[in-house]
């Protein structure tokens, strides 16, 4: 586990660049990161621009604030603004290939990407266009930054059963279904939608194949992690904050290596989590859990992957060789193949040896 290497007492300031500067060449894999949340302000601005009869501001400083939420429906209100800026099947290409392109510039080796179809087809974008526009930009990205793009569907479960349904179909009709798709999610609010609910259609994309990830326990209790884990069959569960209340809960995590996708910044900022300094991170890692460090909606919240495997290593008080276990938790959990998983782990123990070689005792 990454807590096996601590932080040296070397002080403060060199310890804090040092290790940022081992973060941001460091490669990765990130595993809980949204497809229109990663719209930089950049490709915001323009998509604002191409669609004038929006809300969101134009300018990428407005944004700023625009981007400041009071607790997790107004985030939701905002996200869903910016959805509805995708409105085409040329606006879906290139938010996805410049999401690609942010990642790739991170040393993001590998991401699962989590894609809402039903948001854009409601929208009136073509299903084939939109799969299309998708794929295209995956390829395309893989071909020019060498960041492998790979899909996960999720139900937006504030648009209730009939979303489901939509998403279900198109992650499971081989018409339809993209090649990179490997999982099958659930997102949005979670008062006042029960995950048991989606049991059938978590059902019919498991037996097509797909992997099970929904979000669970993010801003209710722990009951809805062990929700998720019964009637969804999670194999990582988005978020999870509210497990530490459970002991029970770390208990049975630990043991079948379900990990929790952390992603410490959003947290504090849809207000699941008062503050970092109480954010629960720490608890998972000491029950033995499975923890991956994620960025969730980088630019909708002020962040990167970067930052988070700094804000990570600073709550966990880990040294690069700590950094390093911590991103290979996240090449564990993903869903890549076993020779692909080794390429990046050997990768990133050649990475931080060479740089540990490098530095002055």
């Amino acid at each position: 586990m990454a807590t096996t290497h601590r932080s040296a007492d070397h002080g403060e300031a060199p310890l804090t660049h040092r290790l940022h500067a081992f973060i941001a060449d460091l490669p990765k894999a990130e595993l809980h990161v949204h497809h229109v949340g990663s719209a930089s302000p950049r490709i915001v601005s323009e998509l604002a621009a191409r669609h004038p009869d929006s809300r969101v501001p134009t300018d990428p400083e407005a944004l700023v604030d625009y981007f400041t939420f009071t607790d997790f429906a107004h985030f939701i209100e905002v996200y869903l603004s910016v959805v509805d800026l995708i409105r085409t099947p040329e606006d879906v290409r290139l938010l996805t290939y410049e999401v690609a392109r942010d990642l790739a510039r991170q040393q993001v080796r590998y991401a699962e990407l989590t894609i809402t179809p039903f948001s854009s087809v409601r929208r009136g974008i073509d299903e084939r266009a939109f799969m299309d526009a998708i794929e295209d930009a995956r390829k395309a990205a893989e071909a020019e930054f060498g960041t492998v793009l790979r899909w996960c569907f999720d139900i937006p479960g504030e648009a209730g059963l009939e979303s489901a349904e939509v998403t279900t179909r198109l992650a499971t009709d081989d018409r339809l279904r993209p090649e990179g798709l490997v999982s099958f999610g659930l997102g949005g609010p979670e008062i006042g939608v029960p995950r048991p609910q989606f049991k059938p259609y978590f059902d019919r994309a498991i037996a097509a194949g797909l992997h099970s990830v929904p979000h669970a326990g993010e801003t209710t209790g722990p009951e809805t992690v062990w929700d998720a884990l019964t009637h969804l069959r999670a194999e990582r569960i988005g978020h999870g904050t509210s497990s530490a209340r459970d002991d029970r809960l770390l208990a049975h995590l630990a043991e079948h290596r379900i990990a929790l996708e952390v992603c410490p910044t959003s947290n504090i900022a849809t207000r699941a989590v008062r503050t970092l300094d109480e954010h629960p991170v720490k608890e998972f890692v000491k029950a033995g859990v499975l923890v991956t460090v994620n960025s969730d909606d980088p630019p909708m919240f002020g962040t990167d992957l970067n930052t988070e495997y700094a804000v990570a290593a600073r709550l966990l008080d880990l040294d690069e060789r700590g950094v390093a276990d911590l991103a290979k938790n996240a090449v564990e959990a993903s869903f890549l193949d076993e020779p692909a998983k080794a390429r990046i782990r050997s990768e990133i123990d050649a990475y931080t040896a060479a740089r540990l070689a490098d530095r002055p005792e």
